[in-house]
């Protein structure tokens, strides 16, 4: 029944990309990336994670949303969350507040629709080869987006971490809070629970979201500001997944 329940979300997916995808595209000529944002990008990915809730049983639950900023602030923020899962990638910009940005390989822009879409939507592409000039265009193309009222999103472990498991947390997001004043908000998720890493076979379930208070960056050394971001997400994971964690 999962495995048809899966398949069900993961069609439903690629058949509402085609023509929201295609549209998005057709209006950028037209329009800027929050409209186009608004019109198509969260309603598909609300979409998505509406079905594998419905459809897919997967459920979830959030906390901290005290923690986020108010509408009216424009502090320069990076949210930094925990990466299990394909799952939080479509959930954080389709829940949030506010358009958010991600800092993302370019390789991404190459697949059809999905890709060329998110090529349309003004985030942070770069190319992981050239790591001084990828650094430049997230420092210099991060604090426009910041000042632009979105947040910029990376995944500190910069890869999906299995289930229990730790990746290696890097300081791109606390160099660029450092550099450009901005606030880090650490955030707990606990997907591989109902979708794990390298499938779309869904396990149903609860999925927590925990999002911490922000950290601010300002005379901050950028490695013990990230020693504290990590420290903070692995505490809060082994609280909200503790059998994952035996």
């Amino acid at each position: 029944m999962n495995a048809f329940r899966s398949l069900l979300v993961f069609t439903w997916l690629v058949v509402s990309l085609i023509p929201m995808g295609l549209g998005l595209l057709i209006c950028s000529i037209f329009v800027g990336d929050r409209l186009l944002w608004r019109w198509f990008g969260v309603p598909w990915l609300s979409g998505v994670i509406g079905a594998a809730r419905i459809v897919g049983g997967v459920k979830y639950r959030v906390r901290g949303q005290e923690n986020l900023p108010t509408p009216d602030d424009m502090q320069r923020t990076i949210l930094c969350p925990k990466h299990q899962s394909t799952w939080e990638t479509f959930f954080f910009p389709a829940w949030m507040p506010r358009m958010l940005a991600y800092v993302f390989k370019q390789e991404l822009l190459r697949i059809p629709v999905f890709g060329w879409a998110m090529g349309r939507l003004n985030m942070i592409h770069i190319d992981r080869s050239k790591r001084s000039e990828a650094w430049t265009k997230v420092a210099g193309q991060g604090e426009v987006l910041m000042d632009q009222g979105k947040w910029i999103i990376m995944f500190p472990e910069g890869t999906r971490s299995e289930r229990g498991s730790q990746g290696k947390y890097k300081t791109g997001a606390t160099r660029l809070a450092t550099l450009t004043g901005a606030s880090i908000i650490p955030i707990a998720v606990t997907s591989a629970k109902c979708w794990p890493r390298g499938t779309f076979w869904f396990i149903p379930g609860t999925i927590d979201v925990s999002i911490g208070a922000p950290i601010p960056s300002e005379g901050r050394d950028q490695d013990e500001m990230m020693v504290e971001i990590e420290e903070w997400i692995e505490s809060e994971m082994r609280r909200l997944d503790p059998e994952a964690y035996q």
